[in-house]
């Protein structure tokens, strides 16, 4: 049976990592009109929520874990926000796309428009959450953190903001989450034990050695 080492789980979490930044500059690029919207595009924009989750995942799994009950209660919250913005962008690109807009602004008037805002606004706070556990840990860098977070607000908000500061949003998420994963995988073989708790006595070095 094959049996996957940490290292081979933290390299896969970095390459998801990378997927997800190509496709949210692509998205970005598509809104920004700088390349055509095609069913391509259309189609792959809800990966980069579900690849930007293998990410999430392996950064858990090697760093966050020190964080205890509110580092883990951080984590499922942004893991669960994500797998709700998978929903949204389906909506979104595939739905909304090809509806007329007093279609679209009826249904975001009903339960719909709720569900939107409830992901939204559990993906800002699950970002943020998630972000200050890490930065607390201070073993992952504090840049492309910020980057991350910081691009959040406006991806999450976007039925509030410019277009504009949307587009910059992403492109701001996508730079830190390119970053994050491409340190992840130069680290992943050198990520230890001290990575999740110095006790040796831990049940959780046993898991992760």
């Amino acid at each position: 049976m094959f049996h996957p080492t940490p290292t081979t789980i933290y390299r896969i979490g970095a390459g998801s990592g990378v997927g997800s930044a190509l496709i949210l500059l692509v998205n970005a690029a598509k809104r920004a009109e700088v390349i055509p919207t095609s069913a391509i595009t259309q189609l792959v924009a809800p990966l980069a929520q579900i690849l930007a989750l293998a990410l999430v995942a392996a950064l858990y799994l090697a760093f966050g874990r020190r964080g205890g009950a509110l580092g883990l209660a951080a984590f499922l919250l942004n893991a669960f926000s994500l797998a709700a913005l998978v929903g949204v962008e389906f909506v979104i690109n595939l739905v909304f796309a090809d509806l007329p807009r007093h279609t679209v602004d009826a249904l975001r008037a009903g339960t719909l428009g709720i569900a939107l805002t409830v992901a939204s606004v559990s993906f800002l706070l699950g970002t943020a959450a998630y972000v200050a556990t890490l930065l607390r840990g201070r073993q992952v860098p504090t840049v492309p953190l910020v980057l991350y977070a910081t691009g959040a607000v406006p991806v999450a908000l976007r039925a509030f903001v410019p277009e504009l500061a949307l587009d910059l949003g992403l492109v701001t998420l996508a730079v830190g989450i390119g970053w994050l994963a491409t340190w992840l995988f130069q680290e992943s073989g050198r990520i230890t034990t001290r990575a999740v708790d110095r006790n040796p006595s831990s049940p959780m070095v046993e898991t992760i050695a």
